[in-house]
């Protein structure tokens, strides 16, 4: 059965509200949450980001929804810290979290002063923290000279079950390294044809776990407000990589976006006062073999589409399996 969940987005929405959104988002049928770990927004127009990490232990302990968080560690974060920030959530909420672990983008990593590094030598780094952060769960005590540096780390506070590392990826190429070491995988809506290389690639390379993804969308009352939430909210986070990964500042996005439209915009999200036609897009995810969707709507306020969606869209969902 496919898991329907809430993408809370720290970028846009104040992390107070968020909070409440999320307790919504479980009293309107929701199953799950998830958020991302940001620094700063893609854009001065979203205009938040809250500390994922902070939020999520409020989050926990506000619902009984399962969560997860994107994380990237190797620049900003140490991986030890990660470990511990893991370690901690899910000794506090055991079975209710999972982090997925991906090579970031310079918007958040630049802030150390530390040179970006290339995409081959930050796929290097993530490889080495995914093994220092399982070592540490795993209770042992760690030392590793690399592309990062521990010196005699271990976590003394434990889950008795490590969560679930899952890899973050965007490209069939990252989706099939992904399944050297990741226990399960997510990504963003896309094409079909480009869902399904990824998913045949994560699983023909053995990669094993559940398949989650990550859908934007925007909802309102008609086409034309949905079209200009959309375009107003989301027009900086259209660039494919390398774009995305590359810039360092919510200026450098929107002056890129400049000349966005709403059209393309609509390519790369959801955008409908169809309810039903949001219905057969989510059906169509599942179809594909996801066992868990996560519903970003891309507008700053979240209280009506959750509503909206838990009366009109998550009922139309029920009783759809995943394939995988």
């Amino acid at each position: 059965m496919t898991v329907y969940g809430f993408h809370a987005s720290h970028e846009q929405v104040h992390p107070r509200e968020l909070l409440d959104a999320v307790v919504l988002a479980e009293q309107a049928g929701f199953a799950a949450g998830m958020c991302s770990d940001h620094f700063s927004p893609w854009s001065a127009r979203q205009g938040q980001s809250g500390f994922a990490w902070s939020w999520l232990g409020a989050a926990l302990q506000a619902t009984g929804l399962p969560f997860g968080v994107v994380n990237a560690p190797g620049q900003r974060y140490h991986p030890a810290v990660i470990a511990q920030a893991i370690a901690t959530l899910s000794a506090m909420f055991p079975d209710r979290f999972w982090v997925a672990l991906g090579t970031g983008e310079a918007s958040n990593e630049h802030i150390t002063g530390d040179r970006w590094p290339r995409k081959e030598l930050r796929n290097a780094r993530l490889r080495e923290c995914v093994d220092v952060i399982r070592a540490l769960l795993a209770g042992e005590e760690v030392s590793h000279d690399g592309l990062v540096t521990v010196d005699r780390a271990r976590l003394w506070t434990r889950p008795d079950e490590p969560p679930p590392l899952i890899g973050a990826a965007v490209s069939v190429e990252t989706a099939r390294w992904c399944a050297e070491w990741a226990d399960g995988l997510i990504t963003v809506n896309a094409p079909a044809d480009h869902l399904r290389r990824m998913i045949d690639a994560y699983r023909e390379a053995g990669g094993r776990g559940r398949l989650a993804l990550q859908v934007h969308l925007c909802w309102a009352a008609d086409d034309d407000t949905a079209r200009h939430v959309a375009h107003e909210q989301w027009r900086s986070n259209v660039f494919a990589p390398p774009v995305c990964w590359d810039l360092e500042l919510p200026e450098h996005f929107d002056g890129a976006a400049r000349f966005v439209t709403p059209d393309d915009v609509a390519r790369v999200v959801n955008v409908s006062a169809d309810l039903g036609r949001h219905a057969e897009w989510l059906r169509s995810y599942a179809e594909l073999g996801f066992d868990e969707i996560y519903l970003h709507h891309v507008g700053a306020h979240q209280e009506a589409f959750l509503t909206v969606f838990g009366e009109a869209v998550l009922p139309r969902l029920m009783g759809v399996a995943s394939w995988s």
